[in-house]
């Protein structure tokens, strides 16, 4: 399924005066904010869009190191699931405030919040669609091979490791003591590994069930449908 073809798929199911709302989800690092940012690009100006990240619906660290939850973040326990419900809920009748997330920080940072008006399409991105909330009226699966996915995990890693050398704030300046080797085994054996691996494979993935839409990501990032 090339992109043209999931977004007239998307299309087909908005109507005039109503808020479809699409769910976009798969594994860390499976390319859901690029999918989604692409498909965005595709259904405008024809119709309006709106996407959003499930990420800013994480509790913050604070909550989650007070829970002995914060080396589970991903996992469904570690989602605010009513306020994401709430939100779904609230944008079909006006403006909603969505939370807003920093990869960089690696929290939440209310800086990123913003308001959001009832759009023709509401795309939500990211984990945490598992179970399949309430509200959501179209639910797209990104599948992909795990050994790609763990590459481009340890790629996307790499890239914020690399942007710590010059910004002592990140998140990511904790690692910058470990050489590159090290840093890219930690990534693979440590982060994807023990964390994210088993989220795939023991929630994330039962998304694909329940989707309505599965496309499968080639290792050259092309889609088609499973």
């Amino acid at each position: 399924m090339s992109l043209p073809e999931l977004a007239r798929r998307i299309a087909d199911g908005a109507s005039p005066g109503a808020v479809l709302i699409v769910g976009v989800t798969g594994s860390v690092a499976a390319g859901k904010s690029t999918l989604c940012a692409a498909l965005k690009a595709t259904l405008e100006p024809a119709l309006r869009v709106e996407v959003v990240s499930t990420d800013g619906f994480l509790f913050p660290n604070a909550v989650l190191t007070g829970r002995g939850t914060l080396m589970r973040k991903g996992y469904p326990e570690t989602y605010d699931l009513e306020g994401l419900a709430a939100v779904l809920e609230g944008v079909r009748a006006g403006p909603v405030t969505v939370p807003g997330y920093s990869h960089v920080i690696y929290d939440i940072d209310p800086a990123l919040s913003r308001a959001v008006s009832p759009p023709d399409i509401l795309i939500v991105e990211g984990l945490g669609l598992t179970p399949r909330p309430r509200g959501l009226d179209l639910l797209v699966y990104i599948n992909a091979d795990e050994a790609h996915l763990e590459d481009w995990f340890a790629a996307r890693f790499m890239d914020f490791w690399r942007a710590a050398e010059s910004d002592p704030t990140s998140f990511y300046a904790r690692f910058r003591s470990m050489t590159a080797p090290e840093a890219e085994a930690f990534a693979r054996s440590m982060v994807w590994t023990q964390m994210n691996l088993p989220n795939l494979r023991e929630h994330i993935i039962k998304a694909r069930d329940e989707a309505d839409i599965v496309v499968r990501k080639q290792a050259d990032h092309s889609l088609m449908l499973a």
